[in-house]
């Protein structure tokens, strides 16, 4: 089986004391309905920079975990992170410290820059993974239109588990995977 996931919110956490939705709010373009996200400004690239540094991004162990488990088995896994290029050393810095690049089969980063939602669409129309796990509901609503034959999990954080579409599940917890894909 070949799974993909996305990284922040999935393995790495967001700043302690930080709101998501006001990472959300930074993040996102408002617009008429049309999914954009904002390159920050450099004096906002700069504040990000600090933000991603290690102590402020701990790792969610109990998903980590989960992942090590998993990629003992027959499956190609891929990492797949839209952080934009401003966050290169940050982001090659927390590879190195949870050691992916020896549970990941392939990584892929967009620091290029091209819009979050284009460039994981892409990957995955490369790939044809069977799995792709993210915690961006919009961005999963845009790819899940494009790549019919993958299955979207849309990582909550929150409780419960259910099918909101036809190819996207949303679950509590990465483990929760298990419950709609039980070849796994």
């Amino acid at each position: 089986m070949k799974i993909g996931f996305d990284l922040d919110k999935i393995f790495i956490d967001f700043p302690p004391f930080v709101p998501d939705r006001l990472i959300e709010k930074l993040y996102r373009k408002k617009t008429n309905g049309e999914l954009l996200y904002r390159i920050p400004s450099r004096p906002e690239q700069l504040l990000r920079r600090i933000s991603h540094l290690p102590f402020l991004r701990p790792g969610i162990y109990e998903n980590i975990t989960y992942l090590k488990g998993i990629s003992k088995e027959k499956h190609k896994l891929y990492l797949i992170s839209s952080r934009f290029g401003f966050l290169e050393e940050r982001t090659k810095k927390l590879i190195e410290t949870y050691k992916f690049e020896s549970i990941f089969d392939k990584m892929f980063f967009n620091f290029t820059n091209k819009q979050p939602h284009e460039f994981k669409d892409d990957i995955l129309q490369k790939l044809h993974l069977d799995i792709y796990v993210d915690d961006d509901f919009h961005l999963l609503k845009y790819v899940a239109k494009r790549n019919k034959r993958t299955r979207f999990y849309w990582l909550t954080g929150g409780s419960g588990s259910s099918k909101i579409t036809k190819n996207i599940y949303s679950i509590s917890k990465l483990p929760d995977i298990h419950k709609f894909s039980p070849y796994l």
